[in-house]
């Protein structure tokens, strides 16, 4: 005799229709479609093997989705709670003397790279560490040149 599921999946009539709907109408991520196709497999009595085989995902995922429907109901199964960002490594001030780094001429260089902007970062004590595609990133939304006398795309 198997073991008896700690989590069952009873859904409402209503909750049900709700989920047939969202299966049914593309409205949705395919994370959260999946989901609710999940649920109503449980629902429907079927063993997590058999919902992870049909649904594509694995036996982990059937009985985490069904936990999280049982403990905190039908939102709390079908969407992400939001994940706390980490604050940017460079604020304002920072961004700042990158960009007064990237106006003056690298010693030695016609041009800066992303890494020796990096490494002058840390070396000025603006941050402790900081990648290159950072330094990219944040040159790409103020829309920087790396030490050339024109910026933009097209020639004056």
């Amino acid at each position: 005799m198997g073991r008896q599921k700690q989590c069952v999946v009873a859904l409402t009539a209503h909750e049900r229709q709700e989920l047939t709907d969202m299966t049914r109408k593309g409205v949705h991520s395919a994370r959260v479609i999946t989901r609710a196709r999940l649920l109503l497999l449980s629902d429907q009595g079927l063993k997590d093997r058999d919902v992870a085989e049909r649904v594509g995902v694995s036996t982990v995922t059937v009985a985490s989705i069904r936990r999280k429907f049982v403990q905190g109901g039908l939102k709390a199964a079908l969407y992400e709670r939001a994940r706390p960002k980490q604050p940017p490594k460079l604020d304002a001030h920072g961004t700042a003397i990158l960009i007064a780094e990237v106006c003056s001429a690298p010693v030695g260089r016609e041009t800066w790279t992303m890494r020796l902007l990096a490494d002058r970062l840390v070396t000025l004590g603006v941050v402790d560490r900081i990648s290159d595609e950072t330094v990219r990133r944040t040159l790409k939304k103020t829309s920087s040149s790396r030490g050339r006398s024109r910026g933009g795309v097209s020639p004056r």
